[in-house]
């Protein structure tokens, strides 16, 4: 019986750490960070080494390298870091000694099912002002700003629209950059905006994966090549997708 009740116990400690592994992944997390994570909670909870491995597209954990080891899979990840913030206040509390498992498990769960990411429409509109901003950062004119506000909007919506309707990130970051170009040229064109050039550096910018970029390098800097080179080959198709739809666009 003894045995049955620990075996259930490291279950339960397992399940989770790796639920907390799963939402720090898909809300952006790094991977060292994730492993980091998910080895103090194990250990608030176990004296026994945890053993972790983890990749962008998934986790492997298990307590003392014994049965049970579990995998899950990630196969979606976004930008969420107020998830991330809210796990770690978690897994400090857990190493603190103030939450029990039970009680941990069910502020995870509640973490998981929170909607904290902005509505579409703020998302759009924030991806709108900030290509305004960027064209004036790049020394753009303020004759430009709001052709850079419409293209960069319209380029996000798209990029949205387009990723829910493919549900490959590739070709809705080409079509998207695609619209982008469209209408810088059209706007330069028709005498609504001065320098298309600064119009697109701007516009495209809401699609730059800055985060991963920076994930791709701290991970190379924390020694786990696997997942440094995958968000690094990652960030490199996108910005070759960005790139290939304004070539498309000029093309065109």
């Amino acid at each position: 019986m003894q045995v049955k009740e620990q075996s259930q116990r490291i279950n339960e400690i397992i399940d989770v750490c790796l639920l907390a592994g799963d939402i720090m992944l898909k809300s952006g997390a790094e991977t060292y960070r994730v492993e980091d994570t998910m080895t103090r909670i194990a250990a608030a909870f176990d004296d026994r080494a945890s053993q972790c491995f983890v990749m962008p597209t998934g986790i492997i954990f298990s307590i003392d390298g014994t049965d049970p080891t579990k995998l899950i899979r990630v196969s979606e990840r976004s930008t969420d870091l107020q998830k991330v913030a809210d796990v770690n206040h978690v897994s400090r509390k857990i190493s603190s000694g103030e939450l029990s498992l039970k009680e941990a498990y069910l502020q995870l769960k509640a973490i998981e099912k929170a909607e904290l990411t902005y509505s579409i429409w703020q998302r759009i509109l924030s991806a709108s002002i900030a290509s305004g901003c960027f064209l004036i950062m790049f020394k753009g004119g303020w004759f430009d700003f709001l052709p850079a506000c419409v293209a960069g909007g319209l380029g996000f919506a798209g990029l949205v629209y387009f990723h829910r309707l493919i549900q490959l990130k590739f070709f809705a970051e080409f079509l998207a950059s695609l619209i982008i170009g469209v209408l810088a040229v059209g706007l330069t064109h028709f005498g609504l905006g001065h320098e298309m050039d600064k119009i697109i550096i701007g516009s495209v910018m809401p699609l730059v994966p800055g985060l991963l970029i920076t994930n791709a390098i701290r991970d190379l800097m924390a020694g786990h090549l696997v997942s440094g080179l995958s968000k690094g080959a990652e960030a490199f198709l996108t910005a070759f997708a960005i790139g290939m739809g304004i070539a498309f666009a000029f093309a065109l």
